[in-house]
């Protein structure tokens, strides 16, 4: 079962359906939403400031989820994938993102609906993405414009495939 932690005087809070894998954590100020999914070794710590997590979203292995106290907090949408050893700190992500492996967003990054981040993209402090763009780079800076492809063929895909694998670990 995963770890879940009060702290504060806040405990997490789960919509319907959601997977927890094992030796997750999650704790403090967390809400997540329904169909979400939070797998092997991600940290969702909310012990310094709020999270908020929308519908079908799923955070990949190893991603760590905080917030700087009294200065920042968490927003992520609906439809948002969080790849593997994504660190995402005191920013805000709108609806159907996907955020690439290795990805780093810092305190005040907006990522915009319909984008996507690359893997091992490093987000600077304030950098805000346009919706539907592509960001890449250390530090990141918009590569291009997301097309319908890219919207139905990996934002969309992608968090529909992880509804499936939670199925395979919830019986």
């Amino acid at each position: 079962m995963a770890l879940i932690k009060s702290v504060r005087g806040f405990s997490p809070v789960f919509g319907k359906d959601c997977y927890l894998a094992e030796n997750s954590t999650i704790i403090g100020d967390v809400v997540l939403g329904s169909y979400c999914s939070v797998w092997f070794n991600a940290v969702i710590r909310g012990d310094v400031n709020s999270i908020r997590i929308g519908n079908m979203v799923n955070i990949q292995d190893l991603s760590m989820l905080h917030c700087t106290f009294e200065k920042t907090t968490i927003n992520i949408g609906n439809n948002v994938s969080i790849g593997h050893r994504v660190i995402v700190h005191g920013a805000d992500i709108e609806d159907n993102v996907l955020v690439g492996m290795g990805a780093v967003l810092m305190d005040n990054v907006v990522v915009g609906a319909n984008s996507i981040i690359a893997a091992g993209s490093v987000l600077l402090e304030g950098t805000k993405v346009e919706p539907g763009s592509i960001y890449g780079g250390v530090p990141a800076k918009r590569l291009k414009e997301v097309d319908q492809e890219h919207v139905s063929g990996m934002i969309e895909r992608i968090a529909r495939n992880y509804i499936s694998y939670k199925k395979w670990y919830s019986g």
